[in-house]
């Protein structure tokens, strides 16, 4: 139970007593209040954050609020203590007028995350407006011939208040002529009426001067006088009639000015002038405003101005008629005129509490708005429903009478669509209906939900060995379909480590650019292939990123003179390279990269040399021993990584001598001069060992040979490659292959080197060999290949 008290000026104190009701409704999840009108600043209403279920120490980071349409400032709260209290001035009578149920709607709004409560707190009347009378005076004319029992109607007062408050009483000043009557449902009058107790004699008593004070049913009460001057008149003695005492009109709200309401029509019986009948309005209720007019000569009431069914529903109008008799007299009706509402105001769309901009990885049923719907109109004409353009992705949920959620439906991609254009569109039930729309621009805020990518998953780059150091090989290129920090992609290595050293001493890539540079200069014979990764990475928390492949090949250019290699000694140890075979493919990437394989020698035996997968580097499995053939014949197969793999093998003829048997070059070759006799003698018994290989060679090539028919020049491709540590040697596919030396005819696909030898050392051989074509350096190896 909660006290209120009301202080006014005037000599009497008024003592109220409101009891306050705070009701908790879980089936609508609302949370109703009351509160006295004009209740003081500061008086409490409820434990409003208690009764929802906040805490207290939540109410400031959760961003309490309260939004009241139209009544923002009438009740706050405390954010200290969680307690709704009054903090303005409230008037129930300006607030809902004459209506029975008076109630405040609050919506309370907390963030983090986003919740509406409906608050109600009825505002209860209290008896503050005394019974008023629409004029400070009233003139009766009554004729000294009215009967005893006559009645003559008055003017009623109203009051603002509501219920017991506004139930009225009336008491008339002490007379001997006149009593007043009450209106009530036994009674034959209706209205309220001063009745003629006895004769009057004008002769007597031509006036009276009486007092009508009525009072309303508060406690303590309230009230408000009139004073009621009655004029005696003599002759006359009828009065005018209407046909009924009471009329009931409808009409519809907006009617066009000068709309006839309804034609009056009032009777006297008596002749000449006390019979001619005038009319003339004695009030207009509720607020007499001069909404209607009345001709007085026809009694025709007419629309005079603006009818608002929502303003006013109900109008009710006292009619006067008056004869021309001298005294005249008067006869009264009332015309109670009924607005019906018409379709005129269309609903409104309010949007508050916009969560904007909307991550694009927000889960379905996220609140993005609060949205409220009103219409003026009553009935159907002020059902109002609402709908949402486009409908995907998200979606209007009802939360409470005329309140709805825009909440997401589905799933968001900023990539596909970053922002929509909402439109909310709010339709009464008239006929025709009327509507209103509120746009709503949802933004899509980026998340780094995309990878940067490459347009294809690897590159395959030629680079010329002997390149300069910091050359440009290549630019890679990744796109991020994110926005901003997101869509920022930087490059860099992934490490690995070729051979001994690491993959950053080759190459480098710009983080920015991503162009990747050749750090030293390439070599063929030491690198072939180079394949690394490239990563690209956003800026995005965390980051995302993706890999690129490059394989990179070194041609070959030639830069290396042809040198002189020792043949095999049979003193080597395991590991020791003796040969290295190179084939090239005319293709790319997975098609051009290559690998090596020894196949088995016939019979089973075990060969004790190996070829490295890759490089085609032959080196010793073992020690050598004189188990071993002096000749060993090794066939080398080579194959891409095509589908279907294709293949070629080459025949490498390796000679063994023993440790002391392999020959030194020459004073000519090398600095030194001393010592040639005896070099003379171990090259003899090295040639002697190599001539049988050659022989063989020579014969095979000359029977493989056959005249071309084209030119002496004409291109070839290498496909097979056979080199060792001083040099290489390129053979082609085709058997009958020319290679062009410059001049002179043209030579078969075999091509010999030797060893230059001292002149008159050996000149048979010497000169044969010369004229092999070869001036250079050469290996001790006799080489054959052969294709599949």
């Amino acid at each position: 139970m909660f006290g209120f008290q009301r202080r006014g000026l005037g000599t009497r104190r008024l003592l109220l007593s409101v009891l306050l009701l705070a009701v908790w409704e879980p089936a609508s999840s609302q949370v109703r209040y009351s509160v006295p009108e004009e209740a003081k600043h500061g008086t409490f209403v409820g434990r409003i954050a208690q009764d929802l279920g906040l805490e207290l120490a939540e109410l400031v980071p959760r961003l309490f609020r309260l939004a009241s349409k139209g009544h923002g400032d009438l009740l706050e709260v405390n954010l200290q203590n969680g307690i709704l209290f009054v903090n303005s001035r409230i008037d129930r009578e300006e607030l809902c007028g004459r209506t029975l149920e008076c109630s405040i709607h609050l919506e309370v709004i907390v963030d983090r995350p986003l919740q509406v409560f409906h608050v109600e707190v009825e505002v209860k009347d209290i008896n503050d407006n005394p019974p008023l009378f629409s004029l400070r005076e009233q003139k009766l004319l009554i004729p000294e011939s009215k009967q005893p029992d006559s009645y003559f109607p008055l003017e009623g007062a109203s009051d603002a208040d509501i219920g017991e408050n506004a139930l009225l009483t009336y008491r008339l000043s002490h007379n001997e002529y006149f009593s007043l009557e009450l209106p009530t449902q036994s009674k034959q009058t209706k209205r309220l009426s001063l009745k003629l107790k006895k004769y009057l004699d004008r002769e007597k008593t031509p006036e009276f001067n009486l007092l009508l004070t009525a009072a309303d049913g508060g406690k303590p009460e309230l009230t408000g006088t009139i004073q009621l001057f009655v004029h005696v008149l003599d002759i006359n003695d009828n009065d005018p009639e209407f046909e009924q005492s009471e009329y009931k009109v409808k009409l519809t709200e907006n009617a066009a000015k000068e709309t006839l309401v309804i034609k009056l029509n009032a009777t006297d019986p008596d002749e000449g002038v006390n019979g001619e009948v005038t009319y003339s309005l004695m009030s207009i209720k509720p607020n007499g405003k001069l909404l209607f007019t009345l001709d007085k000569n026809n009694g025709e009431v007419r629309v005079n101005g603006t009818l608002d069914y929502e303003e006013n529903k109900f109008y009710e109008i006292e009619v006067q008629a008056t004869d021309k008799g001298n005294p005249s007299m008067a006869g009264h009706c009332t015309v109670w005129i009924e607005i019906l509402d018409a379709n005129d105001n269309a609903p409104e769309v309010t949007i508050t509490s916009l969560s904007l901009p909307v991550r694009e990885d927000a889960q379905p049923s996220t609140v993005i708005a609060l949205i409220s719907v009103s219409d003026r109109d009553s009935g159907a004409n002020g059902q109002v429903t609402c709908s949402l353009t486009p409908q995907v992705p998200f979606k209007l949920v009802s939360t409470f009478k005329n309140y709805y959620s825009l909440v997401l439906d589905s799933a968001l991609d900023r990539e596909s669509v970053a922002n929509y254009a909402l439109v909310v569109t709010a339709r009464d039930g008239g006929s025709p209906s009327l509507s209103a729309t509120a746009s709503v621009s949802v933004e899509v805020a980026d998340v780094n939900d995309n990878a940067p990518a490459f347009a294809q998953p690897e590159y395959t780059v030629f680079v010329k060995e002997n390149n300069p150091p910091g050359c440009h090989i290549f630019t890679v290129s990744a796109r991020d379909a994110d926005a901003q920090e997101n869509a920022l992609v930087s490059y860099s290595l992934v490490e690995r480590r070729v051979g001994e050293r690491a993959l950053s001493s080759y190459v480098s890539v710009h983080a920015e650019s991503g162009k990747v540079y050749a750090l030293q200069p390439l070599d063929h014979e030491e690198l072939e292939l180079l394949q690394f990764q490239v990563s690209a990475r956003d800026a995005g928390v965390p980051p995302l990123g993706s890999n690129v492949t490059l394989q990179v090949f070194v041609l070959d250019e030639n830069d290396n003179a042809p040198a002189l290699l020792e043949p095999v000694s049979r003193a080597v140890g395991a590991g020791h390279v003796v040969a290295k075979v190179r084939a090239v493919d005319a293709d790319s990437g997975y098609n051009a990269w290559l690998s090596y394989e020894l196949q088995p020698a016939a019979g089973g035996a075990r060969s004790p040399f190996r070829v490295a997968l890759y490089t085609g580097e032959i080196s010793t499995t073992r020690a050598l021993d004189e188990a071993d053939a002096p000749r060993q014949r090794l066939l080398v197969l080579v194959k891409d990584h095509g589908e279907p793999a294709l293949t070629a093998t080459a025949t490498v003829l390796l000679s063994l001598v023993e440790s002391g048997q392999a020959p030194r070059p020459s004073s000519r070759v090398l600095a030194g001069g001393a010592g040639a006799g005896a070099g003379a003698g171990r090259a003899r018994r090295w040639w002697t060992s190599t001539l049988l290989v050659l022989t063989l060679l020579l014969s095979t090539a000359l029977r493989c040979s056959a005249p071309p028919s084209e030119g002496a020049c004409g291109p070839g491709k290498p496909t097979l490659v056979c080199s060792s540590a001083v040099g290489s040697w390129s053979y082609s596919q085709q058997r009958r292959q020319r290679v062009c030396s410059g001049e002179g005819p043209p030579k078969a696909d075999l091509m010999a080197f030797s060893p230059s030898l001292p002149r008159g050392l050996d000149g048979e051989v010497g000169g044969e060999r010369q004229e092999a074509g070869s001036n250079h350096p050469g290996q001790s190896l006799s080489l054959h290949s052969t294709y599949e």
